[in-house]
């Protein structure tokens, strides 16, 4: 059933090369995140094919493109991927940030994350449509905006307005470095603490007369870290196999103690501090921001119960603002898990790790909103970085990807 898709694909590599860098050619930097030009450009790169679209929008500035992929069964499998990209600053970069070819890998903003999946999820949809073969079931492309700052424009809008009921979804975020493949099946809950201290002021010459406030913050703050930072989460049995692959896969970048570290234990980082006027004054207040992150199956509620015991214990501080999330994951061996590792390791002939992510995104949202969700890309570890690059072997390899999963993913739901 895929054989002719693989092909097309494969006959199709400078087409897909030549559409990621005229996705990078336009830029969605956000902010400001305008995306409709790049919209226009899908729009007007899809017609005249089997296909239906809709413009879906509440900030005109930044369009959610919908395509659909009619299929022969009921099910939907939907493909997420965002549109905008981080800021880059051109005068440091070697390469055009705008997109440039330089033999294999292909350089620009957004190159890995994320244009490069969109421009196999592309392939992917062209795939179908001139090759005449249809999908085991409705297929489902969601190109949205505002992600790389949280926005409320892409992904969320979609969500609020339930336009999307699908059945399962690959987001097409990079998932891969050094050597190394995965797919995301988790994702971490979150805890952003904000801290005030209040003092005493007084001359600095007599710091005894006066009650620092930055002294007492961070002293609060290294409580945390000793009580809460230091105790062993309480995982759930089915998150065992997760926990294994992440740390596995992680092991190579930071080491068999910090990998473990990471997902058995609270990560705490000291994101924010201030406070104070002049070196001369005892300062009266300060404030800091606390990023806590845990792995899935913990209950967020009953370790933000603990953060608050700890802080009550410490003189003068109080919790300003507090936000919070709960770690989400998708079973080992669901259809969905099953179907993207098995398609990913036949693809590349490599293990792939079914690992957690540190942070949270998109795939929170859908599996919140009752929609199977994982992450898979290759590409390369240059994430946000100067001269971010991906490879033609990861376009194609993400296409073909992309291009065979439906059929095994309608396989393993028949089971």
């Amino acid at each position: 059933m895929t054989d002719s898709l693989v092909a097309y694909v494969d006959d199709h590599r400078e087409n897909l090369i030549a559409e990621t860098l005229a996705l990078l050619a336009v830029d969605t930097a956000n902010p400001p995140g305008e995306t409709r030009a790049l919209v226009e450009h899908i729009e007007d790169r899809l017609s005249g094919l089997s296909v239906d679209t809709e413009r879906f929008a509440v900030d005109p500035a930044k369009p959610n493109l919908l395509v659909t992929v009619p299929g022969a069964g009921e099910e939907i499998f939907l493909y997420n991927g965002h549109l905008d990209t981080v800021p880059f600053d051109a005068d440091v970069w070697a390469h055009d940030p705008l997109g440039e070819r330089a033999g294999d890998r292909i350089y620009g903003r957004g190159a890995t994350d994320m244009k490069g999946a969109v421009a196999a999820m592309l392939m992917t949809i062209r795939a179908y449509a001139e090759t005449g073969t249809e999908p085991p079931a409705d297929l489902q492309f969601a190109f949205v905006s505002d992600e790389e700052v949280g926005g409320d424009a892409g992904l969320p809008a979609l969500l609020s307005a339930d336009v999307l009921d699908a059945d399962a979804c690959v987001i097409g975020e990079p998932t891969c470095q050094e050597g190394r493949h995965s797919v995301t099946v988790a994702d971490r809950g979150s805890i952003w603490l904000t801290l005030e201290a209040r003092g005493e002021g007084a001359h600095g010459s007599r710091p005894v007369l006066g009650e620092n406030a930055i002294d007492q913050l961070y002293g609060a703050i290294q409580r945390v870290r000793d009580i809460v930072g230091s105790r062993e989460l309480q995982l759930a049995e089915w998150m065992e196999p997760i926990l294994d692959d992440s740390v596995a896969y992680y092991r190579p970048t930071v080491g068999e103690t910090a990998a473990r570290e990471l997902f058995e234990s609270p990560s705490i980082n000291l994101g924010t501090i201030e406070g104070g006027e002049a070196v001369n004054s005892v300062p009266e207040r300060a404030r800091a921001e606390l990023d806590i992150r845990l792995t899935a199956s913990v209950e967020t509620s009953r370790l933000l119960a603990e953060i608050r015991d700890c802080v009550a214990g410490c003189e003068g501080i109080t919790i300003a603002d507090v936000s919070w999330s709960t770690g989400t994951a998708e079973p080992v061996d669901s259809p969905l898990v099953d179907a993207v590792t098995v398609t990913v390791e036949e693809v590349t002939g490599m293990r792939v790790y079914r690992r957690s992510a540190t942070g949270g995104g998109d795939a929170k949202s859908l599996r919140n909103a009752g929609i199977p969700s994982v992450e898979f890309a290759l590409g390369t570890d240059t994430v946000h970085a100067v001269d971010e690059y991906t490879t033609v072997d990861a376009l194609v390899g993400n296409a073909t990807v992309y291009a065979r999963l439906p059929h095994l993913w309608a396989a393993r739901t028949e089971r």
